[in-house]
């Protein structure tokens, strides 16, 4: 995005959704408009190295270096592959008139013997429901007289 001018700045500032990038843009103004990033930190309550960073990046790569960053993330523990095989197991299973009923523990038990990983048994649920399955169980009911 081009902009002319340190107004046009406090505009797209004044504009912006996003409390951390208006910052950023609030950053240029005041740097634009002749302070010091001291100065600047001060005034918006930040460190002075994440100002320096800031305008670091918009000198470099103008507007576009102040948009946020996605966070990376942990890398799963299985592929997508890892992930298709489980997905035949589980549908394999669950139409398998010898297959019985299909837990979480023994899903888990498929994963640590067939890719070496060991999910915590919440987790476990999570995966299945990332693979699109949901996980409803039946429950007695108890009835007492």
């Amino acid at each position: 995005m081009k902009v002319n001018s340190k107004n046009d700045v406090l505009a797209l500032a004044k504009a912006e959704q996003n409390a951390r990038k208006k910052l950023r843009l609030l950053a240029v103004y005041h740097f634009l408009d002749g302070k010091n990033r001291t100065q600047i930190a001060s005034m918006l309550v930040v460190s002075r190295r994440i100002v320096n960073e800031w305008i670091k990046r918009y000198l470099s790569f103008g507007l576009d270096g102040l948009e946020s960053k996605k966070a990376k993330g942990r890398e799963p523990y299985l592929n997508e592959i890892q992930k298709l095989k489980l997905a035949k197991f589980v549908e394999k299973q669950s139409v398998s008139a010898t297959g019985g009923r299909l837990t979480g523990e023994r899903i888990h038990r498929y994963i640590v013997d067939n890719f070496g990983v060991t999910y915590h048994p919440n987790s476990v649920y999570k995966l299945l429901e990332s693979l699109g399955y949901s996980w409803i169980t039946s429950r007695s009911n108890t009835i007492s007289f």
